[in-house]
């Protein structure tokens, strides 16, 4: 099985989380992991085709937004909240604010 590399989020600035929150379909696919729960990455329906989505949840792992853990021919992909919130405080509560805007 592959590794998937996830970033120590003591390493990540938070100006790189806030680019990676730049693109409508990346800041959706957070807000639908604010509710804590995990998904597929097949679930999620944002109107972009599977390498597009693919994509965009690369650049959300890489800013150490999102844990993707593939399981067999699945990838469970969850919001790192606990780590945000530790790195960032109140960070996770503005984007729940955010969301809760629209």
């Amino acid at each position: 099985m592959r590794t998937v590399f996830h970033p120590a989020l003591d390493d990540i600035p938070l100006h790189q989380v806030m680019n990676a929150l730049g693109s409508p379909v990346r800041l959706a696919v957070v807000n639908a992991l604010l509710d804590g729960e995990v998904h597929q990455g097949s679930e999620f329906d944002f109107g972009v085709a599977q390498s597009t989505l693919s994509h965009h949840v690369k650049i959300l792992r890489e800013a150490g937004l999102v844990q993707n853990d593939p399981e067999g021919t699945r990838c469970l992909l969850s919001l790192r909240a606990v780590e945000l919130e530790d790195r960032f405080p109140g960070f996770v509560e503005l984007l729940r604010v955010m969301k809760a805007a629209g």
